[in-house]
């Protein structure tokens, strides 16, 4: 039976799958580094996949929030007066 990685080097000896995975580096991982570095966020502090999984939660909507606003403020700039 093969495992996940035996099917992600057999995906990126293909054509389509080169491409792909190199567009993980600039789309995914970023987040994470963001979430751990600037949020702090580097372990769970509370016990049992539920909880983890709130607080989890928890840390993407903050950083979707950061993102948000970042967005908005950069939006005003270019666009004074348009809120």
């Amino acid at each position: 039976m093969e495992n996940s990685m035996d099917r992600m080097k057999a995906r990126l000896k293909t054509p389509e799958g080169r491409p792909e995975y190199g567009n993980r580096k600039s789309v995914v991982v970023p987040v994470f580094g963001i979430i751990k570095e600037v949020l702090k966020c580097r372990r769970f502090l509370l016990r049992g996949m539920k909880k983890a999984k709130g607080e989890w939660t928890l840390a993407c909507m903050a950083y979707n929030l950061k993102r948000m606003n970042i967005l908005k403020t950069l939006h005003e700039r270019k666009h004074p007066g348009r809120g």
